[in-house]
Parts: C-alpha cells; structure tokens; sequence
C-alpha cells in the first residue's frame, strides 16, 4: 500500500491515505479478529461480448443492480448480532466504506487470494465477489489463509484497453477506466477516451476473463439482481437525461454517486467511439449543456462523427461563444 501510495497511483483519491488504513486496530483498538465475507455477484452474460455493442452504453456488473453496500450490509448486521450475542464482545460492521483493507484480511481468512488484477479470486466464485468484514473483540481461532492459484496466468493484465497494471499484482489508478469513469472528477485523459469504447460506468475487463470463472455460477441473491436497463442501454436515451431523470434512473444504485455530469460525460464518450454518425444530434443537442464537462465531449463526440466541412460549421457558429477554457480546447 505505501508503495502504491509513493509512485503516485492512487490518484486523486486521498482518502486512501489514512493513517488508519495501515492495520484493523488503527480502525478499532480493541479489535481482536476479523470476519470476511464475500457475496457472489458473478453476472449472466459476457462482458467482453457486449463491449461490441456499440450503440449501447455499459455499465460494470457490479453497478447495474441495487447498491450491494445496503444488502450486505444488512446481512452482516444479523450475523453481527449473532456473533456479539454468542462471544460477550462487541462487534463492528464494515462494507466497503471505512479505512480497512479488506482483501489482505480475505485471503488471510481464507476466501481467495489477490489475482495479478489486484481483486480478489476464489476458486468457488472466481472473480466476482462483494466483501463484508466484521470486526470483532473476541478471540476467534483462525481459519487457514489461502495461497496464490494464478501461475503464470496474465490473462487479467494482457485484456486491460489502457495497460493499468505497470506488474503482475499492480495497479496504477491513473489509468484505469473503472477510476477514470467513476471517480474522476475532471476531463478524462483524450489518450484514454477511445480505449473507453462503450463503457459508461466501470469496466469488467480484467475479471471477466479470469479463468477461475468457470467456477462460478450466477448470482443468485435476488436482492442484487442485474438489472438489464441498467446494465446496456441505448446512448441516445442515456444522452438525453437531465439531472432529475438521471437521479431517478438510477436511483438505489451505484450509478447515481458518480452524478448526471461526469454520467454524461462518459456517455458522450461512448458516443464519439460508436462510429454511428445517427447518434450526431444526440451529441450537438449537449453542446448548449450547463456542465463544461459535457459540452465539451459533445465537441468531442461530434468531431469523431461528423465529417470535417459539418463539424467546421459547428465551429464557427458555438466555438467563439464558448468561455470554459477546457471546452474551447476541445474545438481547437
């Protein structure tokens, strides 16, 4: 983790520097041993097959259902409750959200280990897994932590559309389309934008072809199910939502933390990249957005759709009325 932290790859997400992330008693003194969890979420359908979807938008598995962070949650605080009741300790419930670094503690406990893609792999459930961890001030024996099964598998770092993994078992954020489309909160790199393809929200990549996979069968926790409409949608309908629409679309979601404009942003993207000049209006019809961050990847979108006399016209009637230095870029 330091080394992740020294070279810089965390980038801009400063959270993940806390001082308290470094051990469980950071977190909670008197915590004497942790529980983990994992909860399939393996998806019906092939990840890498819809990435030739071109008019559609993706969303990663993992987002395209009801916020995991709830149902687990829930789960956990039953068992929580169990386990508080049989030791005489107090526990505490985490989900994803707190300074804890739930996979080491995963593999220590026994569930996987870190693939060369850095998430965890099961032998069970291969490389779709939510983690849940409760912490405990019982003494609990130990279960068997689990060894690497990678071998000299590098399917995970050789699939990655913009090369995140600069070694097997590392991960450089700056490069990843999962940050890029979800956490980042300015323009997305224009060296990264035609390696998005159609993936609007995450990417699945490095998991999908996990070849531990093959073990795993579909979720089946109904509360979590994938949600079609969210998990492919067509870009001109996802283009025309404004903020209201996006919120209640996907509301309960993943999806909606991110917002409509960086949303949008991404959609835009996935626009420019589908080659399908049909989805041109959609795009100009944002270069009057209230967000620089849209306007200007619908200057982008269009200048990838639309031939060079068209976007030329485009140009000469918005790009002088234009006062986000980033969008006027754009039209440069």
């Amino acid at each position: 983790m330091q080394e992740f932290l020294s070279e810089g790859r965390q980038a801009d997400m400063e959270w993940l520097a806390s001082e308290r992330r470094s051990h469980p008693n950071a977190l909670w003194a008197e915590a004497k041993s942790a529980i983990l969890v994992g909860q399939s979420y393996a998806p019906d359908d092939d990840a890498i097959a819809l990435l030739e979807e071109k008019q559609s938008g993706l969303v990663s598995a993992y987002a395209a259902r009801r916020d995991y962070h709830d149902v687990i949650k829930g789960k956990l605080k039953q068992l929580a409750q169990w386990l508080a009741k049989e030791s005489g300790e107090d526990v505490k419930v985490f989900v994803d959200t707190a300074p804890l670094m739930e996979k080491p503690l995963a593999q220590r406990a026994g569930l996987g280990w870190q693939g060369k893609h850095t998430n965890l792999v099961s032998r069970t459930h291969g490389s779709w897994l939510f983690l849940g961890a409760i912490l405990s001030a019982a003494e609990i024996e130990a279960s068997q932590a689990e060894t690497d099964h990678c071998g000299s598998c590098r399917a995970c770092l050789d699939v990655c559309p913009t090369a995140a993994f600069p070694a097997p078992y590392q991960l450089d954020a700056r490069r990843c389309l999962a940050y890029l489309t979800i956490e980042h909160k300015d323009h997305i790199p224009a060296e990264f934008r035609s390696a998005m393809g159609n993936r609007i929200f995450g990417c699945d990549d490095c998991l999908a072809v996990c070849p531990w996979n093959k073990f795993a069968q579909t979720a089946r926790e109904a509360r979590i199910a994938v949600r079609e409409d969210l998990r492919l949608a067509p870009l001109a309908e996802l283009a025309a939502l404004d903020d209201a629409q996006f919120r209640a679309r996907f509301a309960g979601t993943p999806v909606k933390r991110t917002g409509r404009d960086r949303f949008i942003r991404n959609v835009l993207i996935a626009i420019g990249n589908s080659g399908d000049a049909a989805l041109a209006p959609s795009a100009e019809a944002l270069l009057r957005d209230s967000s620089p961050l849209v306007r200007a990847m619908a200057v982008w979108a269009l200048r990838r759709l639309l031939d060079e006399a068209a976007f030329t016209r485009l140009k000469s009637a918005l790009a002088a009325r234009e006062q986000d230095a980033g969008v006027a870029q754009e039209w440069e």
